[in-house]
Formats: structure tokens, sequence, C-alpha cells
């Protein structure tokens, strides 16, 4: 009877393990065939992709660019000891951006409407960052009217160089920028705006000089010189530069040239671009990109008048761009 039982019981145990490896392949076969599934549903959607936006019949225009805009305030201790007005006064040295139109629609014009700040025109038509010489040259008085030497008049407070030649010319915006800057009380002037086009470029004035960092007659030497002259002086001054915009050079065949390819001897206004930030950031004052961030080849038929020189609606955008920093900068450090 025992011998019985324990054969039915061994039979059932075969069945029962039988079932189970039965079940297990089953499982076995169930995973593999879902994998493969899988494997052909992916392959298939990888194979199929996603909708591109992509025209091959789209021809760009231009690029997307990001301005090279450099803020920096002004460090607290460069204030110790100067009292400030309450009222924001803005000093702004340069040349046909602020000279081309000096009415209700000038650059300055706008700038006040847009900040209720106190803002002197200091600009001298046709003037450069660079200088035609490296040291003042009686032969040659126009010079007096470029960036350096206007720093130098300024600091010193000596404007009767800059009243002479003013005399000499015919236009009277000479003579009425002079009397403006020897009229001032720099002690009230919170921030001085430097703002020139691409005359520097088109005059062939040299981007710089490795030799020398403080060449006047070379575009960043001018700039660091006038810059670091003010600083000296007047270290209150919070200083911006207003970067050149787009312009184009033309020919001897009367053609217009991309300013931003067209290299006239010493680089092309991309690399004046790049030469000016250098030296405002190792300077510590601010920049304002206007070539990539507000009229830049992809929009200046609508700013400009001509191949450099800006139209109303030009004056407005770099006003609007200036009166950003300067109302964001009464909220911090000035």
């Amino acid at each position: 009877m025992k011998k019985s039982n324990t054969r039915k019981r061994r039979k059932k145990n075969r069945e029962t393990e039988k079932h189970f490896r039965l079940n297990g392949h089953i499982l076995l076969l169930a995973a593999i065939l879902i994998l493969a599934v899988t494997a052909v549903v992916k392959l298939a959607i990888w194979n199929k992709g996603v909708k591109s936006d992509f025209d091959p019949d789209n021809i760009a225009e231009g690029y997307d660019v990001e301005a090279l805009d450099t803020i920096i305030p002004l460090s607290e201790s460069k204030l110790e000891g100067h009292e400030d007005d309450g009222v924001t006064t803005v000093l702004c040295l340069g040349n046909s951006p602020l000279t081309d139109e000096t009415g209700e629609k000038s650059l300055t014009s706008l700038l006040s409407s847009k900040t209720n700040a106190t803002v002197y025109n200091g600009g001298f038509p046709g003037s450069t960052v660079g200088a035609r010489y490296s040291s003042y040259n009686e032969g040659y008085p126009k010079d007096i009217f470029n960036l350096p030497y206007v720093a130098q008049s300024i600091c010193t407070g000596d404007f009767s160089r800059i009243e002479s030649a003013a005399a000499a010319e015919e236009n009277g915006l000479y003579r009425q920028t002079a009397e403006t800057l020897k009229s001032i009380d720099y002690s009230k002037i919170d921030i001085i705006a430097i703002i020139y086009d691409g005359t520097d470029y088109l005059a062939g004035i040299p981007s710089d000089n490795p030799n020398d960092p403080h060449e006047l007659s070379a575009y960043t030497g001018g700039l660091r010189v006038a810059i670091e002259t003010i600083q000296n002086t007047y270290p209150y001054i919070r200083i911006v530069v207003m970067s050149h915009t787009f312009a184009q050079s033309i020919d001897a065949d009367g053609n217009y040239q991309n300013g931003g390819m067209a290299d006239l001897g010493n680089g092309a206004l991309p690399h004046y671009l790049l030469k000016e930030i250098d030296v405002a950031i190792s300077c510590g004052v601010s920049i304002i990109d206007n070539y990539y961030g507000t009229i830049n080849e992809d929009n200046y038929l609508d700013y400009m008048s001509d191949n450099i020189h800006l139209n109303d609606a030009g004056r407005e955008i770099m006003a609007e761009r200036l009166a950003e920093f300067v109302n964001t900068g009464r909220t911090s450090v000035r």
C-alpha cells in the first residue's frame, strides 16, 4: 500500500515539474516575442523620424546673433567723498550720431525725454576715437576735436585749443560744443557716454598698436587714454561706451562695400568692435554693442540715411538702448 502511494506521488511530481518546465518555456518565448516586437516598432519609428521645420527652399538673409553688451557697475569706493545732487546728468561725447541732428529729434534730446535726465551734447562733427597724431601737432588743429584730446581738455579745464580750433571752423556746431564743454560743472556729471560711428574704420585709423596700448593715433589707444584720463580725474563718473553700428565703405568705383567683411587695411568693423570691447572691459567700464545689438547688416536700411549716418529712427533706437542703461543704473550702483 505504501509503495503504491509513493509511486503515485512520484508520478504527480513528474507531471508538476513537466508543467512548470512547459510554462517556463512559454514565458521565455513570450518575452522573446515582446522584445522582438518592441525592437521592430522602435526601428520603424526611428526610420520614420520627426517632422523637421527645415525648409530647403528657404534662403536665410542673416544670422541669429547675440549682442555683446557688458555692463559693469561703478565701484562704491569710487563714490567716496562725492556728493550726489539727486539729478541724473549725462554728457555725451562723440561724432555724427550726436551732431547730424541737434533739435528735438537729436539723440541727446531723445535720451533726455526717455530718462528725465539732464543731457549735454559734447559731439564734434567728423571727429574720431583715435587721434590723427600721437602728440598734438599745431599744424593740424582739428586733432583737438578727437576723443583723447577732448578728454584731456575736460580733465585739465583748459579749453583754449578747442575754442581756437572751433573758431576757425565754418560749422557753428564746433563753437557750440566748445562752449558747452567749457560751461559744464563736472562735479555734477553722473555718466559719460562715448558715442562714435564707424568713422575711424573709414578713415583708416589703425585698430591698435600692439607695442603701445596707449598710442593716441590708434583706435584702441585713443579710447583707452580717454577713459583712463577721465577715471583718474573724475573717478565718480560712470563711463559707458556705445559701440559703432553697422556701416559700409565706398570703393574707388563708387560701389558700397559691406563693413562687416571689407578690410580697409586695419581689419573690418567686427575687428574694431572686439578691440573696443577689450579696452572697455580692461578699463572696467560698460559697453553697449550697437553693431550686432542695435543697427546691423539685417536692419540698417530702416535706421540709416546712407552708408554710415543715422536717420530719425536710428537715433530713436540708439537713444532707447542708452536710456535703458541710464534708467537701470538708477536702481544699482552708478
